[in-house]
């Protein structure tokens, strides 16, 4: 059998063990090693996987995942979020549209406290859908903005999902990182301005809110300022230092895990119950990324070893004879149809170990494409019929919104993300400034 055939075989096993309900790691895992095993024997199956668990053992910047999302679940947990929305409610519900315009910055400071689109979600769902629908808001534009929002947590560092790639694609962090912060921000900027838009021209879509409901003394608004402004300070305190150069990366997820803590016991807010929870679904989270990367490690060593990246490269560029940029196109719509069944780390585990050489093989930046994988796999979530946000929505959301509305909602704000992703394809250095900047000097 060649091993292109091989290769094909690979992902065959994988897709069906999947499709058993397998979970993600072990489907890819198991396929790996059996791999190996029957290429090269009991010695070299045995070596890859203790290889690949001392590569990730040893990879220091994974120390940053488990701070992290201490740090998110900290600020989530101790209810802080809700303080924010709060400020958004007093301070724009004078605008047109402005409490939706307030559940973006809501998301995107969420985004910015704990890295996954599912706690934006739900944050969201439970603290702004109800106060917008009881304000008269149309019910399918904050559903929209609720589903759009809740994706830029993938993006915004410190997104998880860019550090699973980084280890794949064994790039920095860091980059990553701050290669997401522009287009994380001109996404958000962009949704603001399509709701900005549709509100002139529709008020109804979003009315204002009265004086009356507004009503707060000054000092109580700036009060309510200062509260809600606190995780800006803590992300401030964490990345200031990182980008000027003062601190590592791991050091700076360190200090923003710990001031926290620290704000949660200074507001009264760290109690018995809010710290367990916070380690319990810290471990939980940080255990099930690190055996997938694990498996994608384990995966990768495979298709190096069988050259079958090689082999795509030389299909797609010379028997076929597609030029770099379709086959770069072809990879992004790919990962809009496996979204509609898989989920951004899962897509990540099995199309990395292909796509990263051969974006790498093609002349591409992979910083840069790290924030295209991320850009489109929030596209994915988002795209009927069974886009991952959508059921993630449903199942949040109260009676009165049906998957109809759900459907409906996210349509425009599908396409504002197309634009904002043919941005970042046409002018490279949108993510790539920052980065070159700061690293750079």
């Amino acid at each position: 059998m060649s091993y292109e055939m091989i290769a094909i075989f690979m992902f065959a096993t994988m897709m069906a063990m999947l499709l058993t309900g397998q979970r993600v790691f072990g489907a890819i895992g198991f396929v790996a090693v059996i791999a190996a095993l029957v290429l090269w024997g009991d010695r070299g199956g045995y070596d890859l996987a203790f290889s690949s668990a001392m590569k990730l053992m040893k990879w220091y910047p994974l120390l940053t995942l488990p701070m992290f999302i201490f740090m998110g679940y900290v600020l989530s947990e101790s209810k802080i979020a809700d303080d924010l929305y709060k400020m958004f409610h007093v301070w724009m519900g004078g605008l047109r549209g402005g409490l939706a315009i307030g559940t973006i910055g809501l998301m995107v400071l969420i985004s910015a406290m704990n890295g996954l689109s599912v706690a934006g979600m739900a944050i969201g769902a439970t603290i702004a859908l109800p106060e917008l629908l009881k304000r008269n808001y149309d019910k399918r534009m904050v559903t929209g903005v609720i589903q759009a929002g809740s994706s830029l947590g993938i993006l915004v560092p410190p997104s998880v999902v860019l550090v699973l790639y980084a280890m794949i694609a064994r790039q920095p962090v860091g980059q990553l990182w701050l290669a997401g912060i522009v287009p994380g921000l001109m996404m958000a900027a962009l949704f603001i301005l399509y709701i900005v838009v549709r509100c002139h021209f529709n008020p109804s879509l979003g009315p204002a809110l009265s004086e009356e409901e507004r009503a707060m003394p000054r000092a109580e608004k700036l009060a309510l300022l200062r509260a809600g402004l606190l995780p800006v300070v803590i992300f401030a305190t964490m990345m200031v230092p990182f980008v000027n150069g003062w601190t590592s990366l791991v050091e700076s997820s360190a200090i923003g895990a710990i001031t926290a803590f620290v704000a949660a016991v200074l507001k009264g807010r760290m109690t018995r119950e809010v710290f367990e929870n916070s380690v319990r679904m810290t471990l939980g989270i940080s255990c099930m990324f690190m055996w997938i990367i694990l498996a994608a490690l384990a995966f990768g060593a495979v298709f190096d070893g069988l050259g079958a990246v090689n082999a795509i490269k030389d299909l797609f560029t010379d028997r076929l004879d597609l030029d770099p940029w379709v086959v770069l196109i072809l990879m992004q719509l790919s990962f809009i149809i496996m979204g509609t069944f898989l989920d951004d780390t899962a897509m990540l585990v099995i199309v990395a170990p292909l796509y990263v050489p051969l974006v790498k093989a093609l002349g591409f930046d992979l910083i840069w494409y790290g924030v295209l994988y991320t850009i489109t796999t929030q596209i994915a979530y988002m795209t009927p019929p069974f886009g991952y946000n959508l059921f993630l929505m449903r199942a949040m959301a109260p009676p009165e919104i049906t998957l109809k509305d759900i459907y409906g909602s996210i349509l425009p704000f599908v396409l504002v993300m197309v634009f904002a992703l043919s941005l970042v394809i046409l002018f490279p250095q949108i993510a790539l400034w920052l980065p070159n900047y700061v690293y750079g000097n």
